[in-house]
Order: C-alpha cells, then structure tokens, then sequence
C-alpha cells in the first residue's frame, strides 16, 4: 500500500493551478508544475518536470473550455507513456455538464456525456468531480474507471452559518433543484422554497412566482452554477417583489459569463458566494469565494489509502 508522500506528486492543467496548489498544501506534498510551451505555429509543448515512474499522480483540471480539456487529456496519457502507478484526477468544474442528455427530435450531441468519456477513454484510474448538474456523467464509461461525486453541502452549510442571519429562507430557483435547496435548509434547520422557472429558449429563462414565505426575511437563493445570471437575478427580482428583506446568492461553480457581474449590480445584488471552482474566480466586492480543497483532500486521502 502507498503510504509515503514521496509517491505521491500533484500536477495540474493551467487552468486549475491555484486550486491544484491549495489542495497540494493540504496534502503536505509540493505542488509541482508542468512545463508548458508554445511553438510558433501554435502546437503545445509539455514536460513533467519530475520523474513520475511509480508514484501516484494527482491531476487537477477544469474543463471549462476545449483548450483546458484537450491539456487534461494530454496530461493523463502522459502519466501512462511514463509508467504512473496510478493516475488520479480531479475535476473540480465539468464544462458541458448541462448537456448530459439530448433532447428528443433535436439530434443534438449531449456533449457532457461524450465529453465525460474522452477523459474515461484516456484511462485515468480515479476521477473525482464537484458538484455534478447531473451524476449521469459518472456511468459514461464501461465499469473501467473508479468515480466519486463530492458534494459541498456541508462546507455550504458552514458558510451560511457564519453569516449569522436570523430570519432567512433557502430559495431554489427552479423545481429541478428544490430537493437539493430542502437537503441543505434541513442541515440549517431553516425553510425552504422554490420558484417556478420555465425555460423558453437555450440560454433563456423566465421566472413566474415565489412563494409568500420569503415575506420579512433574508434570502438565500442556492444553485449548483451561475452562468449568465438570468434566472438567478429574475429570482431575486420575484423575492423583492413577494416582500424578501434583502437577497444573497450562492452557487458552487461562478461561470459569470458576458456581462453579468454588471448586470448583478445593476439589480442590486451585493454578495455573491461561491466555490474556488470555475479557473480565475476569487473574492473581491461582489464575491465571497470559499475553497473546496479541504473536501478534495479528505476524498484523496481516503482514496488512496485504498489503493494497493
């Protein structure tokens, strides 16, 4: 069984290097960096720094864009051609993880599916995910391949905690997540509700109503991302509307596409909350960013202790 930190070496794709160095303090290993080139005629250059003959590399990488994708890939099967132990990855934010079904009659490629299974086919040992959209990604590989799914729930519930409100509501903004929103008011012993969403376009929302339990009280409206921000700020806007105090969101991935920062604060939204997860977010006036590395740590750990 592995059991020395020397067998052990922490890489990641450039997009998740920051989250790749929290997670390799935690673990008391040194973060080592890839190095990464480009040629003239746009070809990318690799090179472990390190020989990783025999150890068991952890790789941790984003797939918010098809260049960090193709590095991740890259990455695993340079960990074969050099003969890793084991090769364990950590994908902290799935892009395409909205898509992991097609929709009937549209012969649309439900790309979090077949994206999911490039990074299966390239033979990783272990991959471990945040926060899915969707956990039908985990099964889109042929039984060759250990998963785990890990949720931030209870890093969740500590980050409300700490914000010592008194009267406030979870809120979900669509049905889809109402059961994950009731999971974690349970944790707080707070009350929960929903709002009533309908979609009417690929990247357009419309939201209806909110129930009358968020009168007089703080809202906390929970998603697992934040894309453009559509819908979330419609929510807030119902919230308002129905008599909420005042409106704070909270998602695990901060994707913040186009122009939503402004558009958060042109609808009055003042704090945003979220995990270290999408490549590039941190804490600034808007956003109040936790990290998930503690959580990764504790899974690779046990993971690995497992392994022999």
């Amino acid at each position: 069984m592995s059991t020395s930190n020397d067998d052990k070496i922490i890489i990641s794709n450039e997009a998740s290097e920051a989250l790749g160095r929290r997670i390799a303090r935690g673990m008391e290993i040194p973060f080592t960096r890839v190095l990464k080139k480009f040629f003239t005629d746009g070809e990318i250059y690799h090179s472990f720094p390190d020989d990783i003959s025999g150890r068991d590399v952890i790789i941790v990488g984003a797939t918010h864009n098809d260049e960090s994708l193709q590095e991740l890939i890259d990455l695993i099967d340079g960990c074969h051609y050099y003969r890793a132990r084991t090769v364990n990855v950590v994908v902290p934010y799935l892009g395409y993880s909205t898509m992991e079904q097609a929709k009937p009659d549209t012969n649309e490629i439900p790309k979090g599916i077949t994206r999911t299974r490039q990074i299966f086919r390239a033979r990783p040992d272990f991959v471990a995910f945040i926060d899915l959209h969707s956990e039908a990604v985990l099964h889109a590989h042929r039984g060759d391949v250990q998963t785990m799914h890990i949720n931030t729930n209870n890093l969740i519930v500590d980050k409300i905690k700490e914000l010592q409100l008194d009267n406030f509501v979870l809120v979900s903004p669509d049905y889809g997540r109402s059961k994950w929103v009731a999971r974690l008011a349970g944790q707080l012993n707070a009350p929960h509700t929903a709002a009533d969403k309908d979609r009417y376009a690929m990247d357009k929302t419309m939201v209806h109503q909110v129930a009358s339990v968020v009168k007089d009280k703080v809202v906390i409206i929970c998603d697992d991302m934040i894309r453009t921000g559509g819908s979330i700020i419609q929510t807030a806007l119902r919230c308002r509307e129905a008599g909420a105090l005042d409106t704070i969101l909270f998602a695990t991935h901060l994707v913040l596409a186009g122009q939503s920062r402004q558009k958060f604060k042109e609808n009055g939204i003042k704090k945003i909350i979220g995990a270290d997860t999408y490549p590039g977010v941190e804490s600034d006036d808007l956003l109040d960013i936790f990290s998930v590395a503690p959580l990764v740590v504790t899974a690779l750990k046990r993971h690995l202790r497992s392994v022999r």
